[in-house]
């Protein structure tokens, strides 16, 4: 329900927010969840578009569909957190910490050279950083990684060359030495 008077909308109270946009919470989250795959950034991500929302309370009677408003920001929202990078470096631990919880305790070789490697990728500049995450680890394809990032095909292979180069120079340079120590 839309309330107007001749001078034009009202602005929104409290409990006609809470009608408006609170039933879309679960399915916000949902939306959310799927895209950032984390559930606290998706809690966390869904209590900042409400403050969105919140704060534009005044303009938001004129909107037809508060629904499909609602899912909109938050994609917009996700879209936003998935090209900043913001979680990359967490995300990216998580993910070579699986890769070793998955190794041999047993092979401590391979455990150290995982841990090298992760060092190494967090210490890239960030768009390769990214880059090399998304294609070589998440094994995202380059169309995926186009639409996360914004970037086109070319410059992904280029930032995605130059970060896999920098990633096996320093892992190469850093074995040498300790072999050279051994």
């Amino acid at each position: 329900m839309r309330l107007y008077t001749k001078e034009g909308f009202l602005p929104m109270d409290a409990e006609h927010f809470k009608r408006e946009f609170l039933p879309f919470h679960r399915k916000l989250y949902h939306v959310a969840y799927r895209m950032l795959e984390n559930q606290a950034d998706a809690e966390d991500l869904v209590q900042e578009a409400y403050l969105k929302l919140w704060s534009k309370r005044d303009g938001l009677s004129v909107i037809s569909n508060p629904e499909a408003f609602s899912i909109t920001l938050v994609k917009n929202m996700c879209l936003d957190v998935l090209r900043s990078g913001k979680n990359m470096i967490n995300r990216q631990m998580l993910d070579l910490s699986s890769i070793t919880e998955k190794t041999h305790t047993d092979n401590w070789d391979a455990q150290d050279d995982l841990s090298q490697i992760k060092n190494i990728i967090a210490s890239l500049p960030e768009q390769q950083q990214k880059i090399v995450v998304l294609r070589d680890i998440k094994e995202c394809s380059y169309e995926e990684i186009e639409r996360l990032t914004g970037l086109n095909a070319i410059n992904i292979r280029v930032l995605l060359s130059r970060g896999r180069k920098k990633v096996r120079e320093q892992f190469n340079r850093l074995n040498n030495y300790e072999n050279r120590g051994s």
